[in-house]
């Protein structure tokens, strides 16, 4: 009997034992060729917190990395992921984000790839909703922190020590940070003169190196056994047309799809609202985006990007004037993040494609926050441009 029930525990125990034994090299082998490519627009959790496939797309030139949060998912026609591929670009386009993926979760990710993006253009579309009053918070940073990027960057030593210090300072307020004991000791022994602190530092240091290479195989594990397939809408509809042509068949798309309201948004994300839309008219009187800790979050984003030699486009997303009205929430607290934050990416010399003049812009966005339809259209222009090193213009018609 006895005999019965151990066999399966040693069994187990010594898989378990085979695979932390298998070399790193093995199992990269083992990683089918296109991977990296399946991965592009799945959009999964796995990818955004390993580094092993965002690695290696980042060695490869065909992939054009797309960072950003929950816009990315709207995999419509006229979304980069299929208008791109379509046309027959000489780039594939790699999504990177998910709700909730602020400035603090990408500083994260590029930390752990500044090798990599040395002269590698990459896009990065911002969201005004990340700039709450507060910033961000547990509920959004929780489900998008990875370990093995904390860890990657306690152990980093290519990332500026300034950058780096203000960085665990700000990381440190978080609860999957503050309670982990081996991480949260060698964080503050990096900002702190306290001997103690620094002495139980260096005591867990070799075990959260091999903590940290049991992640890299866990990583790697993922990898080879692929992730979750996310189907792009596959409509070559959009090939061969000019932006005009193409901003127009964006408006119609979404006039059709947009009948149940006034707001200019889709009527499936309209029905999710619809009962609560009443008890918001008019609830935010005094909110703004000018003011918010994200700022200072985003300050690292340009430090790490600047620092690696990256080469970004930034994409400033505007809100769906109509419904922002509708709830009162006042103009200059969003002309003061358009402008901020323009000026924030401008005094970096990095270039910005500002849209903050299409709030009122019908189909632009496909709900109250999201960009969508005819926005893609314009997005798409100014990534095509970017890419083939053009002067960048939010006009179509230049």
């Amino acid at each position: 009997m006895k005999k019965a029930l151990f066999t399966p525990m040693i069994l187990a125990f010594l898989v378990l034992v085979i695979l932390v034994l298998i070399p790193n090299k093995w199992i990269e082998g083992m990683i089918p060729e296109n991977r990296v490519n399946q991965a592009a627009t799945e959009l999964n959790p796995f990818m955004f917190q390993g580094k092993y496939v965002q690695q290696k797309m980042l060695e490869d030139n065909q992939f054009l990395p797309i960072y950003g949060s929950s816009e990315l998912a709207r995999l419509d026609r006229f979304h980069p992921a299929n208008y791109f591929k379509e046309t027959g670009a000489d780039f594939t386009p790699f999504l990177v984000g998910r709700g909730g993926t602020e400035s603090l979760i990408h500083f994260l990710n590029f930390s752990e790839h500044t090798d990599q993006l040395k002269g590698k253009k990459i896009v990065f579309v911002l969201s005004p909703q990340w700039f709450q009053p507060n910033g961000t918070d547990d509920s959004h940073f929780a489900p998008n922190y990875s370990s093995l990027q904390g860890y990657d960057l306690a152990f980093n030593k290519k990332v500026n020590p300034a950058v780096k210090k203000m960085a665990i300072k700000r990381l440190l307020t978080f609860s999957p940070i503050k309670n982990d004991p081996m991480l949260s000791i060698i964080f503050k022994a990096e900002i702190t003169n306290d001997p103690w602190t620094k002495r139980g530092a260096a005591i867990v240091r070799p075990f959260a190196s091999a903590y940290r290479d049991l992640m890299e195989k866990k990583d790697l594990y993922y990898t080879l056994a692929g992730g979750s397939t996310r189907n792009r809408e596959i409509n070559p509809q959009v090939d061969h047309l000019s932006w005009e042509q193409l901003a127009a068949q964006a408006e119609q798309v979404g006039k059709r799809k947009s009948t149940n309201n006034s707001f200019y948004v889709s009527n499936y994300q309209y029905n999710k609202i619809k009962k609560m839309a009443p008890s918001l008219k008019d609830k935010k009187g005094k909110a703004s985006y000018g003011k918010s800790p994200e700022y200072d979050d985003f300050q690292l984003v340009l430090n790490l990007l600047k620092e690696s030699g990256a080469q970004p486009l930034f994409i400033s997303v505007p809100v769906n004037g109509n419904w922002y009205d509708y709830t009162g929430f006042p103009k200059n607290g969003r002309t003061s993040y358009y402008e901020r934050i323009k000026n924030q990416i401008e005094s970096e010399g990095f270039q910005i494609a500002d849209f903050s003049d299409h709030e009122y812009d019908p189909y632009f966005m496909k709900d109250t926050i999201h960009i969508g339809w005819k926005g893609w259209v314009y997005t798409d222009k100014v990534i095509k441009e970017f890419c083939e090193g053009k002067k960048i213009s939010t006009k179509l018609n230049h």
